[in-house]
């Protein structure tokens, strides 16, 4: 189990670096700028980051997106308590400005 949760914790730090390295490109209209795009993306892996190092949460059963500081969570939980503790535990992640919590509880 331990190994699991350090492959995972690696994959995420890999992914952080290889989108904070990510060279810049034009913006056209209704697209973000680079800086908001690795925000958002540092976000999503410090939010499931979260949930890997929490033996509260599945990590692996929920999925986390961000767009603009908002954190959308969606996936299933094994209980109501599982839901919040990863809606709580997204609030707590500095840059986010919203959670939309549509984890779907199955029993």
């Amino acid at each position: 189990m331990n190994s699991l949760k350090l492959r995972n914790t690696l994959a995420i730090i890999v992914a952080a670096a290889a989108l904070l390295s990510a060279t810049g490109c034009a913006v056209t209209r209704g697209q973000e700028p680079l800086g908001a795009y690795i925000d958002d993306s540092a976000i999503t892996t410090a939010v499931k980051a979260r949930f890997v190092d929490n033996t509260d949460v599945d990590a692996a059963a929920i999925s986390v997106e961000t767009m603009k500081g908002t954190v959308m969570l969606s996936g299933f939980a094994k209980s109501q308590k599982e839901k919040d503790t990863a809606q709580a535990m997204s609030w707590k992640v500095n840059g986010v400005k919203a959670v939309k919590n549509e984890i779907t509880v199955r029993p």
